[in-house]
């Protein structure tokens, strides 16, 4: 059994903040952050645009597409590392506002590839026939961890959600590779406030988004290849054959320095940072969405999706588009 894609969805907050806003925040400009990341505006949740909200919104968007009704859902896993709060997960506050009263449900925090771990989980589960349909969702309210006085992090992140529907079905092709590396984490942190609740403030600087620009960025050029290469290796495919890669939308420089290490037209790399920013575990659903409702994406051709996040964890997964 494999977890064919049904439909898609996508939720981002109304207010949006371009590269002009920042440039009035902190010591940047427009040219400065195009040049460097690709990145020209990005979406800030506000008032009830919560982390639940956005992902059940997306969620709602993407039953519509598949003409799935919520009671059909079985499993509903969210990836996100900025949940409202620490329990209910994420997945039960998904369950409750769109009505999936048969769903089991969990949450899942594997950072920027949390979705692609989503999506490998759920097809796991649909494959052993545990569960026939699932949901999975990345959704981030990343404004709430980003450091708005530093200029290394803040050009970079945004909020938003993407979600996808599975149905499992006889035949299809889904392949996998997932890999971990605890031993470079320290390149991309973040404490929690609940830790140091009582030594300092949640103000303090630690609990909002540490990131070692050029390690992560020689870590995601070197890595995301990798799993690529491996990936076409075990399924036994040339570069060729693969129609799309949709690449986590972190920086363009990354997307076209794997594109090059390919040796693969950009055309194949779809990117939409320009308009969402670094969205975490919501950047490929997202992207996934927009050319799904586009008719980019035809029948049969097929995908490798690819992340790369804390962990540091990363990973390449391949589909066929049925939808």
């Amino acid at each position: 059994m494999i977890g064919k894609i049904c439909g898609t969805g996508s939720c981002v907050p109304v207010e949006v903040w371009d590269n002009q806003k920042l440039a009035g925040m902190v010591e940047t400009s427009d040219e400065w952050i195009r040049e460097r990341t690709g990145v020209d505006r990005r979406h800030i949740a506000g008032g009830e645009e919560t982390t639940a909200y956005l992902a059940s919104q997306a969620a709602i968007n993407a039953l519509e597409n598949a003409g799935m009704k919520p009671e059909e859902v079985e499993l509903i896993i969210a990836a996100t590392i900025s949940p409202d709060q620490i329990m209910p997960s994420t997945s039960c506050e998904i369950q409750k506002h769109i009505g999936a009263v048969n769903a089991t449900c969990f949450d899942l925090n594997a950072a920027c590839t949390g979705f692609l771990f989503a999506l490998n989980t759920a097809q796991a589960y649909l494959g052993q026939g545990v569960y026939k349909t699932a949901l999975i969702v990345g959704a981030e309210t990343l404004s709430n961890l980003t450091n708005w006085q530093d200029r290394s992090t803040c050009i970079l992140f945004g909020d938003g959600a993407g979600a996808a529907v599975l149905r499992a079905e006889d035949e299809g092709i889904f392949a996998q590779v997932t890999h971990s590396d605890g031993e470079k984490g320290g390149v991309l942190t973040c404490t929690s406030r609940n830790r140091i609740a009582y030594e300092k403030c949640a103000a303090a600087p630690e609990t909002y988004m540490q990131m070692d620009g050029k390690e992560v960025f020689k870590f995601a050029v070197s890595k995301v290849p990798e799993a690529i290469d491996e990936l076409l290796e075990k399924t036994q495919l040339d570069v060729q054959q693969i129609d799309y890669f949709l690449l986590h939308q972190a920086n363009e420089r990354i997307v076209r320095s794997v594109a090059k290490r390919l040796k693969q037209s950009m055309e194949k790399f779809p990117i939409n940072m320009e308009e969402y920013g670094n969205t975490s575990s919501a950047s490929i659903p997202i992207l996934l969405d927009n050319l799904n409702r586009s008719g980019a994406l035809k029948s049969g051709e097929k995908i490798i999706l690819s992340g790369f996040g804390a962990g540091l964890s990363y990973g390449a997964s391949l589909i066929e588009w049925k939808k």
